[in-house]
């Protein structure tokens, strides 16, 4: 047994017993299967049994004498391992797993805000919408059950519910009220309605524990009376109940991913020397992306990557400064000047290679910054999204395999990129929001405020908005979108 083999075997042995995820490599660091286990040491042990192999189909024994390394994520139940599972296999796309090809996703409970009376649906796939979303779930009967108690419970609509306004400015959220709501008014105002789906939400979020005890009371009564059908009935709604925050709880798992062995790193830098045909490998990377809602609250990060791991302590985020409005171009030219003449600025080395979230527009645009400001830029490429195209600094289009290891790194360095400038954007927004001119208007609430901004966009949307088009949103009656209207009429007159 050579020295590689006996460490592999060693770090099996060291698994621990829980549920988890297990990730399994080659030699050269790639990743080549990923699996779920109940138990992390029997299941990942099992393949190196003689006994097991020779039980197994040919594509089994084929991947235990690839397997170089492994790693493992624990996980806080099987089926959170679940839906490890299947967002690592999508992530890396390793060559033995064949399951995953569908793409299938699982279930979300959608809320959906945007709408004046937000409505509770599903959904496989997450959307640019302002909705809230919880999960995904696995027992989707579970879930639809706990759906129409908290319906039940709150008064909420579901996804076949229509409501109507009527001439009074109130709403009728069903046409039957005696089988849909049944305890709680059919018609509300839009403030009343609100507060339905905020304890609807908090309930879902496990902050109403004494609901579950409620049932739980009930069950033990219902069996204590010998009434087990209904007391059957009481189990199987605590259960879906569960399931539901079991769910929200999936959510907020966070595993990085981003990043990968040193081995398998200095691959697909080398990979990308070639591919750019750069005279060294890139060493260092950076990386620019643009957010913004509408051209509102425009901001720009910049990751950097050190030897394809990220190196968090030398990311900048900016505000676009030079104008206001909706512009990735401009905005691209005007991040990538100031980031450059900074650095050269103190007489800080340029990276090896920038990488631009976009096409030819945005490649363009960062080759301009340079030209303006006199500097001679580094390799510089885009990588436009839709189709991973790489767009080089001659415009040249490169199409690489999706299991190329160069592209999945600038993938990953690009995702990293977007996911810094949008928490940025949602850290600006909230902090304009206190902020704002809308903290003078009396008896406006941070709530109100956030579901203005959220439904106009921009503080000068909300400036030239009617009454009809205030009360549009979440939370304002008539009476709160006259009060708004007059402030801003009285502060802000209409220009002549």
């Amino acid at each position: 047994m050579d020295e590689k083999e006996q460490s592999l075997k060693e770090k099996v042995r060291k698994l621990p017993t829980s549920s988890g995820v297990y990730v399994m490599k080659d030699k050269l660091g790639s990743v080549i299967y990923i699996g779920k286990a109940k138990n992390l040491r029997q299941r990942v042990r099992s393949y190196f049994m003689p006994s097991y192999r020779n039980r197994v189909n040919p594509k089994i024994v084929s991947l235990t004498k690839c397997i170089a390394d492994l790693e493992f994520h624990t996980t806080r139940d099987e089926q959170s391992a679940l839906v490890l599972e299947s967002q690592l296999i999508k992530k890396w796309k390793p060559r033995y797993n064949t399951l995953e090809k569908d793409n299938k996703n699982f279930l979300l409970l959608r809320v959906e805000m945007f709408r004046p009376l937000p409505r509770f649906t599903f959904d496989r796939n997450k959307r640019e919408d302002n909705s809230l979303y919880f999960g995904p779930y696995l027992d989707t009967k579970a879930l639809r059950s706990a759906l129409q108690e908290i319906k039940k419970n709150f008064g909420i609509l579901l996804s076949d519910a229509k409501p109507k306004q009527n001439d009074d400015g109130l709403w009728i959220l069903y046409d039957d009220a005696r089988s849909e709501i049944s305890k709680f008014p059919n018609v509300v105002s839009k403030e009343e309605y609100a507060e339905r789906v905020e304890k609807a939400l908090d309930y879902l979020r496990g902050k109403d524990k004494e609901r579950i005890e409620e049932l739980r009371k009930k069950m033990l009564e219902a069996s204590a009376e010998e009434k087990f059908e209904l007391a059957g009935k009481f189990r199987d709604l605590i259960f879906a109940i569960e399931e539901t925050r079991k769910g929200n709880a999936r959510a907020n798992q966070d595993v990085d991913i981003s990043r990968t062995s040193p081995r398998i790193a200095m691959l697909a830098l080398d990979s990308l020397k070639k591919t750019l045909q750069m005279e060294k490998e890139p060493r260092s990377i950076e990386c620019f992306d643009i957010s913004h809602i509408s051209g509102s609250f425009c901001v720009a990060s910049c990751v950097h990557f050190d030897d394809g791991e990220p190196a968090k302590n030398k990311y900048v985020h900016f505000k676009i400064k030079s104008f206001i409005g909706n512009d990735d171009y401009r905005a691209m030219e005007e991040v990538v000047g100031r980031r450059y003449r900074r650095l050269v600025d103190e007489g800080k080395p340029l990276p090896d290679l920038i990488l631009i979230d976009g096409g030819k527009g945005q490649v363009f645009s960062a080759m301009k910054a340079f030209d303006s400001a006199g500097i001679k830029p580094p390799t510089l490429a885009g990588l436009a999204e839709k189709e991973e195209i790489i767009i080089t600094e001659n415009f040249e289009e490169k199409k690489l395999s999706r299991r190329h290891e160069g592209l999945k790194l600038l993938q990953r360095v690009r995702d990293e990129a977007h996911r810094f400038a949008n928490s940025f954007n949602a850290s600006l927004r909230s902090k304009k929001i206190r902020e704002s001119i809308l903290d003078d208007i009396s008896g406006l609430g941070e709530k109100r405020k956030n579901a203005l901004l959220k439904y106009f966009g921009s503080i000068a949307k909300i400036k030239s908005a009617t009454i009809e088009e205030l009360r549009k949103v979440e939370g304002v009656g008539f009476e709160t979108a006259c009060v708004i209207r007059d402030f801003l009429d009285a502060n802000f007159p209409p220009e002549k």
